[in-house]
């Protein structure tokens, strides 16, 4: 009988994957946060935390996957994101075995993180994760709720140095949720799209009370506090805004609010510090 565990044992280890290329910077953190990145053999050019990723062979981007670059790595699991080059159906196509995954909202994020420990055999370190993830949310929210909401706005993308091609975070962007848990409410949540394109004078009309804003700040390794405050002092020539007035113009970089993954923790609390910088997180 203990000959035939340790048999049954020994076969569901060489089954789970042992070689995973990840397609998005998402799926890598999952990756990591499951204590699976000695597993990873390839990444993204923009699979940037941890930092360990940075010696990992990259297999191109998310939207330009190099597929002779993946099956070079000879992996047994390749993970993915719904990609507009139909990659699944290329991968399979080679006989790779694939598993898909959204990140679309915080849903998405728990149900790809237990997707993802079933399928390279770690199902119990992924409800582990999970129940950890809303866990801390849960502490936020409850540390947020006796404090006044605030009406917020995120701005994603913008033309350099200006205030014009503004890219908001709409009602169906994770950042709302995260934006929500923190206390806050998102002037632009009635916006279906993700990302909404929107005006200045849309902006100036809804009169948000925090501006949160990164814009053209996509490239974290770049940005200096001298770049930061120019972005402060775009807004402040409208010093009517009541987020100007109450000095609550962020200028903000970094992966953590754009990779939606086990980090949406990080960003919900640096959403809750800025939104309530008077107290404690």
């Amino acid at each position: 009988m203990k000959l035939l565990c340790l048999l049954l044992l020994a076969s569901t280890l060489a089954a789970q994957p042992r070689r995973i290329v990840s397609t998005t910077p998402s799926i890598t953190e999952i990756l990591f946060a499951l204590g699976l990145g000695d597993r990873v053999v390839g990444v993204t050019n923009f699979c940037r935390y941890p930092p360990e990723v940075a010696r990992i062979p990259k297999i191109g981007t998310y939207v330009r996957p190099n597929l002779e670059a993946i099956l070079s790595l000879r992996p047994d699991l390749v993970i993915i994101q719904e990609n507009p080059i139909r990659l699944a159906d290329q991968l399979t196509s080679v006989r790779l075995n694939v598993l898909e995954v959204e990140h679309f909202s915080a849903a998405d994020i728990f149900s790809a993180i237990r997707k993802i420990g079933e399928a390279v055999g770690a199902p119990e370190r992924a409800r582990a994760l999970n129940a950890s993830i809303r866990g801390e949310l849960e502490h936020i929210r409850r540390r947020t709720t006796p404090l006044p909401r605030r009406r917020v706005m995120f701005v994603v993308s913008r033309t350099a140095g200006t205030l014009e091609g503004l890219m908001v975070a709409g009602r169906a962007s994770y950042l709302t949720e995260l934006m929500d848990v923190s206390g806050g409410d998102n002037i632009f949540r009635d916006a279906p799209a993700p990302y909404p394109k929107v005006s200045l004078e849309e902006i100036l009309a809804r009169d948000p009370e925090v501006i949160i804003d990164m814009g053209d700040m996509a490239d974290a390794a770049a940005v200096t506090e001298e770049h930061k405050r120019s972005v402060v002092a775009l807004w402040s020539r409208y010093p009517f805004l009541t987020a100007v007035k109450r000095r609550a113009v962020f200028a903000v970089t970094g992966d953590v609010f754009v990779v939606p993954g086990p980090r949406m923790v990080d960003a919900a609390r640096e959403f809750a510090r800025m939104l309530h910088p008077e107290a404690v997180f």
